[in-house]
């Protein structure tokens, strides 16, 4: 099993669609495809956001795991994350890899509790703006000075009315989704 980024290309939007529709779920409506169409058209671009895998043997992807730049461009976030199977260890290995190479932050969440970042590798927790506890990799600035800042988003709402308003790239989007989930 190896880590690696996946860089521009199909591969690339296959696996960010299997990502985002384990993290949303199925029952989700269109959450899956917002993320999806955004980070593919406002993240990625702008090098604002990186896709991570731990890949098997045969380069299959067994998890998954969206980084995405802070806003002082000092630290990554990590906005998506899941394993591809029934196992969380895929995912542990991958956490772990990354928080050992990258300045990570993580929120914890249902399915990244606590105890399960801790044993990925996340090391230190503060308290953000709203006073929710955030996990930190050794690397990250925030560790020493204590000053988190906010991961770089795009704005849901515009994404969804561009599929309103635009026929075409919703029908795109959708067909781009659906083939990456199909690629397995």
């Amino acid at each position: 099993m190896k880590v690696v980024s996946l860089e521009s290309g199909p591969r690339r939007d296959a696996w960010l669609a299997r990502l985002c529709a384990a993290v949303h779920g199925t029952q989700a409506g269109l959450a899956p495809l917002v993320a999806f169409s955004g980070t593919r058209h406002l993240l990625f671009p702008v090098e604002a956001a990186r896709l991570w895998a731990l890949e098997d043997d045969r380069g299959r992807p067994q998890a998954l795991a969206l980084l995405v730049m802070d806003e002082r461009g000092e630290g990554m976030a990590v906005t998506l994350a899941a394993p591809l199977g029934e196992s969380r260890e895929p995912l542990r290995r991958l956490l772990h890899d990354l928080a050992l190479k990258a300045p990570l932050c993580v929120s914890p969440s249902e399915t990244l509790d606590e105890a399960f970042l801790r044993e990925c590798g996340i090391t230190r927790w503060v308290e953000n703006d709203r006073g929710e506890r955030v996990g930190l990799a050794f690397q990250h600035p925030a560790a020493l000075s204590g000053r988190l800042a906010a991961p770089l988003a795009f704005d849901e709402q515009a994404v969804l009315r561009r599929f309103k308003q635009e026929r075409d790239f919703f029908e795109a989007e959708k067909q781009a989704f659906v083939d990456g989930l199909g690629t397995g």
